[in-house]
């Protein structure tokens, strides 16, 4: 789930007008409340990178709240201090979970050169803070990032919507999806806490079949929501069936969701959901943990 209602105090990003691009990038951290606060378990927010993302998804909710207010930059995303990360960092209680790649992947090519999520990564384990990374990279799983991954704190979501590396090109910069998937069954062999994000899933993009084959382990799945923003990048999508209109998006009805949620099988799912009502229905009958549709594995 992403933000709504809060981009003009989460994001303060400076212009350096000379350069004509976006520098430092001050407001890192966030504690999300609304609608998606009152939800997620895990509504601490590290952004390594902000204002603008490399990925540049099509259907990307904070490239939609960003791009109105002209903050978003995806050739030039700005970069967070480190050593402000690690002074933030020291100040979380223990036990607390933080997100990092809330509202821009941690993990886009950006990350090869400025290292931020890597340091980051240290500095939490350093601290024996939990952390969440959500990502449509496979670059968590070379191996420079595997030797500071720390099982008993790291949960890693790797996000697919297709498994047609072709078809992903046609609307997202991220790896193509055979590397994610390679990623996600590295990391699963190697005993970490991970899931294939099929955020958004698109019933007429994803292959089922294939996807059930792959013998991964967990499954989150989060809906496509729409506004006119994402129906104008998206266009070669059909939004006729998203008719269901609540929180300034668009969404399928809950019997669609079902319906396509019935074509997943694999072993532990869970959805992560926006509209309220359809929340308590998954949070009921759908999730293994009612209080935490990330169904982490936690260790305390």
């Amino acid at each position: 789930m992403l933000y709504q209602g809060i981009i003009g105090q989460y994001y303060a990003p400076q212009l350096n007008e000379r350069k004509g691009c976006l520098s430092e990038f001050k407001s890192f951290y966030k504690k999300v409340s609304g609608n998606e606060g009152d939800k997620c378990l895990y509504n601490i927010r590290l952004d390594t990178y902000g204002c603008g993302c490399q990925h540049d998804c099509k259907y990307c909710y904070a490239k939609s709240l960003l791009s109105f207010r002209n903050l978003w930059n995806n050739k030039n995303p700005s970069v967070a201090d480190i050593n402000k990360i690690r002074r933030k960092i020291q100040k979380i209680p223990s036990g607390t979970v933080v997100r990092l790649g809330g509202m821009t992947d941690c993990m886009q090519p950006l990350e090869m050169k400025k290292r931020v999520t890597y340091e980051t990564v240290k500095e939490l384990n350093r601290n024996q803070i939990e952390y969440l990374i959500v990502t449509k990279s496979s670059l968590i799983a070379n191996p420079e990032y595997l030797d500071i991954l720390d099982r008993d704190f790291a949960h890693i979501q790797i996000s697919v919507t297709t498994l047609n590396d072709e078809r992903a090109g046609t609307y997202e910069k991220a790896s193509i999806p055979s590397e994610r998937i390679k990623a996600i069954l590295r990391l699963q062999e190697k005993g970490f806490d991970v899931s294939i994000r099929l955020s958004p899933i698109i019933e007429g993009y994803m292959d089922f079949d294939k996807l059930n084959s792959l013998n991964i382990d967990k499954c989150i799945v989060e809906f496509l929501r729409v506004n006119s923003w994402i129906k104008k990048w998206f266009c070669e999508l059909d939004f006729s069936n998203y008719t269901l209109y609540q929180n300034n998006y668009y969404h399928l009805e809950l019997e669609d969701k079902i319906r396509i949620l019935d074509k997943v099988d694999i072993k532990n799912k869970t959805v992560c959901e926006d509209v309220s009502s359809h929340y308590l229905f998954w949070q009921a009958n759908v999730n293994p943990d009612k209080l935490d549709c990330c169904n982490l594995r936690r260790n305390n």
